[in-house]
């Protein structure tokens, strides 16, 4: 049995490995912990729940229900307890080895030093991304229906005093401390600016927080002058949608600043639903369109296949409306009907050599129903399925990598490729190339501009052709403006490429290039897959 355990400590990679029984007991331990309240024998006996902060605790409960035979969870972010009101960060990953269920195991990597959320000497950093991420925590459910409000604080004085050396330090982590502390849950403030804050509060709190920062600072020596304002946002039934615009919403005030931050937030969160309706809408109706670039064998210049890209109606650029969609969970009903246009366009008469390649959000990979969705408007058409490669992108990350190879590979075995889009562009794309099974890999086009002067992109470039080939994956470059550029890709070996020098994004795909055009751009023949 100990060697079992020990297969799993070595499978999961991490500073401690606990085991779990049906009631969330632990009941083994092994590894290491930063402090004595955190080592391994700390943990025998006692309910994991006991060892979290309550804010972790609806986390944790969801994390465990949705625990499978054989799977293993994403990383799910833990605020443990050190001792002597102190916490501790960690990532944790639960997982169910056959050999010891129904036990379950759980993995956990402490992340970064300990600290106490009350201790102005120990407070940690206040940043947007911290607050934004610890807001949606609080608000979001299962947690129970509470008034919320989110404040912003502005606090006049305290750059200038923090340019005065340690009394001016104190002060700063005394005032991000008392802000921390008049937060739901002791943990949603942030920094949006030197003198700007933003927390989420309980509407029917009355606690002065500006009073409050000129008091600490008056004894510490500074006159300070903050300002209070909030903005309501009811957390809980009818509201979801303005938790998920939380986030659009403060990124707005952070890129718009103004003297009233709480009007501004007022107004990105209005905007930023009304344009989630507004999409929702288009969507509803169809009222978008598909545009074809081709992508060519880089060896003949035939054109391979095309990408489907969508265009608003109007000058807009997609980027933005799409990013919100992911950030409002509305992605997954636009990627179905992009697949939906490109397919229609594949069944027209005359376009039997035509591929084309989709776009699929990470975030529409979350569940069956893209999956489920494609396969279903494909049903009893293999020829059509064998002409579709769906391109996952990585403007929204995989939450849960396994599950999504399962449903990639649900496309795979149905004849549909898969291809990893903008690879290189995000922190995650070696370790999608190592998990997911894919028959194509898109080189993000910031490797590619410059190319030509630039030998360390050749070099990485080179050696990701390499990595692909051996493991019979096929390369893309996206983004060539020039011949010389494509010259140097075709010598590396990547295997197709895309970009202005082959053609702009069309209505209509077109498969004969002009006549003017270089040769390796003229062939016009529409190649087979493989």
């Amino acid at each position: 049995m100990i060697r079992k355990r020990l297969l799993g400590f070595a499978f999961a990679s991490a500073d401690l490995l606990l085991e779990l029984d049906g009631e969330g007991a632990t009941v083994f331990g092994m590894g290491s912990g930063p402090a004595a309240g955190l080592s391994a024998e700390s943990f025998c006996g006692a309910a994991l729940s006991s060892r979290i902060d309550p804010i972790s605790i609806d986390k944790l409960d969801d994390v465990l229900k949705s625990l499978r035979p054989g799977a293993r969870t994403a990383p799910v972010e833990l605020l443990f307890l050190a001792g002597e009101g102190r916490m501790r960060r960690a990532t944790a990953r639960f997982f169910l080895l056959p050999d010891l269920a129904p036990n379950i195991s759980c993995s956990i990597t402490w992340e970064g030093p300990a600290f106490a959320l009350h201790d102005p000497e120990a407070a940690p950093a206040l940043t947007p991304e911290a607050f934004l991420r610890r807001a949606r925590e609080v608000m979001a459910p299962p947690a129970q229906p509470r008034d919320l409000a989110v404040a912003f604080v502005d606090v006049e004085g305290l750059a200038a005093a923090q340019a005065m050396g340690e009394a001016g330090e104190r002060l700063n982590a005394r005032v991000e401390a008392a802000l921390q502390a008049a937060s739901v849950g002791g943990a949603t403030a942030g920094k949006l600016g030197p003198e700007r804050f933003a927390l989420v509060r309980d509407r029917d709190d009355d606690v002065d927080i500006a009073g409050e920062m000129n008091e600490i600072g008056r004894s510490e020596g500074f006159e300070l002058t903050a300002r209070a304002a909030e903005s309501d946002l009811t957390a809980g039934g009818e509201s979801l949608s303005a938790l998920r615009a939380l986030r659009v919403a403060v990124e707005g005030c952070l890129k718009e600043g103004g003297a009233a931050p709480e009007l501004s937030f007022t107004a990105a969160l209005s905007r930023t639903l009304n344009d989630a309706h507004a999409f929702q809408a288009m969507v509803r109706d169809r009222r978008f369109d598909l545009h074809y670039q081709p992508i060519v064998d880089l060896k003949t210049g035939a054109v391979h296949h095309f990408e489907a890209l969508a265009r608003f109606k109007g000058s807009a650029s997609p980027a933005n409306a799409i990013r919100m969609a992911e950030e409002m969970a509305l992605i997954d009903s636009f990627d179905v009907a992009v697949a939906e246009k490109a397919l229609s366009r594949l069944r027209q008469q005359g376009a039997g050599l035509l591929k084309f390649a989709v776009n699929v959000s990470g975030a529409s990979l979350a569940d069956d129903r893209y999956v489920q969705a494609l396969l279903r408007m494909t049903s009893g058409r293999p020829e059509e399925r064998r002409r579709l490669i769906v391109e996952v992108t990585e403007s929204a990350a995989l939450s849960d990598v396994e599950a999504a190879n399962r449903r990639l590979g649900a496309l795979r075995a149905a004849g549909i490729k898969v291809c990893i889009d903008d690879f290189g562009a995000g922190a995650a794309s070696y370790d999608y190339l190592r998990r997911l099974s894919v028959d194509t890999v898109k080189i993000d086009g910031s490797f590619v501009q410059g190319l030509e002067a630039d030998p360390k992109a050749r070099t990485l470039i080179g050696h990701l052709v390499e990595l692909c080939r051996s493991l019979k994956v096929e390369t893309i470059a996206e983004m060539i403006e020039t011949q010389g550029a494509a010259d140097i890709l075709r010598e590396i070996g990547v295997d197709q490429g895309q970009g202005w020098l082959f053609g702009k994004a069309e209505a209509e795909p077109r498969t004969h290039l002009a006549a003017n055009e270089p040769v390796a751009r003229r062939m016009g023949a529409v190649a087979s897959w493989g």
